[in-house]
């Protein structure tokens, strides 16, 4: 019998919403450069602006893999990767790895470059704009600024082309289009500041400096947790009209977008007639062949929150050689995966304080799965770490077995 039949809850009974654990004082979320003790070794989260990589980061990636940790990427939920496994001593040689690929622009940044955007930038009918440019834009805008090094490690911009697909995201800066200018959003505000295109990235830079302002010495990490933090972000924009803050188009008021759905997998059309075509590492696990894969396929792949990958610019008569090949090195893409919206943290093997072997459970789990089941999250402790945005069912290991709840939307 399972723990899950063994435990406190099952799927058959009543659902509790969990309590979020306390967060610590000092933010310890790790990076390409702090490596973070696990119980395999050391871990690196190396931050992906926009989720894309391009094939010489992803052969980097790879290498660095094979040859400094125990073959394999992680995805995470805030759509970067991780690499598991490593030496206490291969900071150093990591961090001239990914430098050398372009995945570490600024040093001092490296942590607070989080960026999302839709894995379909500049390929979604969808959307109104290319939200790829205000990436970039929007990176370089952070690199440039010392002060934004004070950001925590989780704190998080959202670029919206339109198609709705990163809106719902839980961010704490958002740029999204308004017909021919961009904008502003700050946590749960839609601030009422708006810029052209050419300054939206620098009035997002702006609204971060405003965060760190108000924040003072105030052991906050997110605009979230500062209270009436939107309100007091904006206003200090509003009164300052900061450099790149265009215009004042409305009061400020409050906008909350609906979570996206995972996904999706499988073909995706493009406005061109091309395809993109995503797939679904199983747990958010892929080995360093598969990212060499990747590498062959096109010349840039793309990782999403919901620990997709997805392959721009597949010719359509291509796709189903493609999707064979993706599926050869472990990744589904099929529209009817089972490990679409299934995620699980690194349970009993990669964390101390985890209580059950989630990733082995939630494994299992994926036979028994429907195609288009809710979200569903295996955590191995009461911080739930890795846990999707949006509603989705945690089953958290406790010492009588696992509970049931619902996550925050």
């Amino acid at each position: 019998m399972s723990r899950l039949q063994a435990g406190q809850q099952d799927a058959s009974g009543p659902v509790e919403t969990g309590p979020r654990a306390p967060r610590p004082a000092a933010d310890r979320c790790p990076g390409a450069l702090r490596l973070h003790e696990a119980r395999d070794g050391f871990l690196a989260r190396v931050r992906l602006p926009g989720g894309r990589i391009d094939r010489t980061g992803l052969r980097a990636l790879a290498d660095a893999a094979d040859q400094l940790g125990d073959g394999f990427v992680d995805l995470t939920v805030r759509a970067n990767v991780q690499l598991r496994g490593l030496a206490p001593d291969a900071g150093e040689a990591l961090a001239t790895r990914l430098a050398g690929a372009g995945l570490l622009p600024s040093f001092p940044h490296e942590r607070v470059r989080n960026i999302f955007a839709s894995p379909l930038a500049g390929r979604d009918p969808a959307a109104s704009i290319d939200a790829r440019p205000l990436v970039d834009a929007l990176d370089r805008a952070i690199c440039a600024d010392p002060g934004l090094t004070r950001l925590s490690g989780r704190f998080a911009f959202a670029v919206e082309d339109g198609s709705g697909a990163v809106m719902g995201l839980d961010r704490d800066v958002a740029l999204a289009p308004d017909g021919d200018v961009i904008a502003l959003h700050v946590g749960d505000l839609d601030t009422g500041l708006r810029a052209g295109p050419d300054a939206a990235a620098a009035m997002a830079a702006a609204a971060a400096r405003a965060f760190l302002a108000e924040l003072g010495e105030a052991a906050a990490w997110r605009v979230a947790d500062l209270p009436r933090g939107a309100d007091r972000v904006t206003g200090r924009l509003r009164a300052s009209r900061a450099e790149g803050v265009a215009e004042v188009v409305a009061p400020s008021a409050r906008s909350v977008a609906p979570p996206p759905a995972p996904g999706p997998a499988g073909p995706l059309p493009q406005p061109d007639g091309r395809v993109a075509l995503a797939a679904v590492p199983p747990l958010g696990r892929m080995a360093s062949a598969a990212l060499r894969l990747l590498a062959d396929l096109r010349p840039e792949a793309r990782v999403s929150v919901w620990r997709t990958v997805v392959v721009p610019d597949i010719p359509a008569g291509a796709v189903r050689e493609a999707a064979a090949a993706l599926h050869a090195f472990g990744l589904d893409a099929s529209p009817e995966s089972p490990w679409l919206g299934l995620s699980a943290c690194a349970g009993a093997v990669g964390c101390a304080e985890a209580l059950a072997d989630v990733r082995a459970e939630a494994a299992a789990r994926a036979g028994r799965r429907s195609a288009g089941a809710p979200p569903e999250h295996w955590a191995g402790c009461e911080r739930r770490c890795g846990t999707p945005a949006g509603p989705v069912r945690l089953i958290t290991a406790g010492p009588a077995g696992y509970l049931m709840s619902r996550g925050r939307p």
